[in-house]
């Protein structure tokens, strides 16, 4: 059979890979997208979507038992955990059917299979009828990513979980042991501590959230810390000994190991690039750490071959993979493509409370040499927060003292991952101090806050 022709072929169908083909097919490119699970990816059906919707069950779940305080009447309040995950999977199954539907109202070919490419313009498909050939001037690899397994800490589906595992639990744990607290590990520890689970968070690091702004990661901590959770910072779990329906966790800390039971274990330290299997060394691209390495515009050196999203490395979030994919289209369509800029893409975590921040830390701001203002603001001076019960919560902005450029902003609270997005227009529009200050925020609303953090940074705030 004579290969079939494209002008793009896609290889992965995450929110990288289907958004990019849906751009190429509207520039009238004809398109094929390859995938060897699900359409939706990662994402859709294992990664974002389906923890925010256990997240939503738990958030429902604390704030029922906090109906007293709204003058309501809840008694005997408990879950169904099957349900909950059912819930769950049925939001994943609905937004990936409707991915299908994307493809064929774009009229892109979808190709379910194991794709390799052999040489240059080539891609091989191993599909359940056989091996499919396609040919195309211009290939994105969207292949994203998996766990990372560290050798002893390997999940096994019924002791130690991967994230895989701990989205369709086969059981609720009692004594929970979370390895990592970047934004997976934080997650799942928040889900499960909120129904009941006794957790313990083990981060080598030097604070939880590492990633984020050293204050914002502080102010989780304590939340974190009354609310249950067990954090153990600058620790390192050596080695877990599985028994009959308990493990047993080596952990260092201080110099020292101690020995601490768990029924449960879930392992989240970090992913690793889906490079395997797709003939990429023999083309000539480069791989660093499992990643391939690219250009701003996602170029792998090699002609015509583009990677985007998780296998092209940090940050690791979905909204930068189909930015990316939009970018990459237009460049292959002959459009002006602007490159992304990672310090303006922002990063959101949907523990409890929720963390979410966009640009520079403070810290980063000032080794790279800036001369800063720092504005604060804190949910309790917020009437809104107030009337929701939500007055636990802190607004940070960092400023570059001579431009008024918004350097960084970070945020940790209620609803802060819906907040962030005004400061992410506010980078990409280059505002200054002055320009948000000018801004009428409506009232009341958790926004305002955002207002009284700019007006604090340069010593003009009301409310506080």
């Amino acid at each position: 059979m004579a290969a079939q022709t494209y002008d793009v072929i896609v290889i992965g169908a995450g929110p990288g890979g289907y958004v990019a083909a849906i751009r190429a097919a509207q520039l009238g490119l004809k398109t094929a997208i390859v995938e060897r699970e699900n359409l939706g990816g990662i994402c859709l059906n294992w990664g974002c979507i389906p923890t925010k919707a256990l997240l939503r069950s738990s958030e429902v779940f604390h704030l029922m038992e906090r109906a007293k305080e709204f003058g309501l009447s809840a008694d005997n309040i408990t879950y169904d955990l099957d349900a909950v995950v059912k819930r769950s999977r049925g939001v994943a199954k609905q937004l990936s059917s409707g991915i299908g539907h994307l493809m064929k109202k774009n009229k892109i070919t979808v190709v379910m299979g194991e794709a390799m490419i052999p040489a240059k313009g080539k891609v091989s498909v191993k599909t359940d009828k056989g091996t499919e050939e396609l040919t195309a001037k211009n290939i994105i690899l969207a292949t994203g990513a998996r766990a990372r397994e560290l050798p002893g800490l390997e999940g096994d589906g019924d002791l130690v979980w991967t994230y895989r595992d701990a989205l369709v639990p086969p059981r609720m744990p009692k004594k929970l042991l979370v390895i990592g607290s970047g934004a997976i590990g934080i997650e799942f520890a928040s889900f499960y501590n909120t129904l009941g689970a006794e957790t313990t968070v083990v981060e080598v690091m030097d604070r939880v959230l590492p990633v984020e702004d050293a204050e914002i990661s502080a102010f989780a901590k304590k939340a974190f810390v009354k609310q249950g959770m067990k954090i153990m910072e600058k620790a390192m779990v050596k080695q877990l000994d599985r028994g009959k329906g308990k493990v047993t966790a080596h952990i260092e800390v201080g110099g020292k190991v101690e020995k601490q039971e768990f029924d449960t274990v879930i392992s989240a330290v970090g992913i690793v690039g889906n490079v395997e299997g797709l003939g990429l060394e023999a083309l000539g691209v480069k791989i660093d750490r499992t990643h391939v390495v690219t250009d701003e515009y996602c170029r792998t050196g090699v002609e015509g071959l583009y990677a985007i999203g998780d296998i092209a490395g940090a940050p690791w979030l979905a909204h930068k993979a189909s930015h990316e994919g939009v970018m990459v289209a237009d460049l292959i369509g002959g459009k002006h493509a602007h490159p992304v800029k990672p310090e303006s893409i922002a990063g959101c975590t949907y523990c409890q409370p929720q963390v979410a921040s966009v640009g520079y830390t403070e810290a980063k701001a000032k080794e790279l040499g800036y001369d800063i203002k720092v504005g604060r603001f804190p949910f309790i001076g917020n009437g809104k927060a107030i009337a929701l019960g939500e007055a636990e919560g802190l607004v940070k902005t960092v400023f570059d003292a001579k431009t008024g450029e918004l350097l960084g902003a970070h945020m940790v609270g209620a609803e802060v991952t819906e907040l962030i997005q005004g400061y992410v227009v506010g980078r990409q529009l280059e505002t200054t101090e002055e320009d948000l200050m000018n801004t009428v925020f409506p009232h009341p609303t958790l926004s305002e806050m955002m207002h009284e953090s700019v007006l604090d940074a340069f010593d003009r705030v009301i409310h506080m």
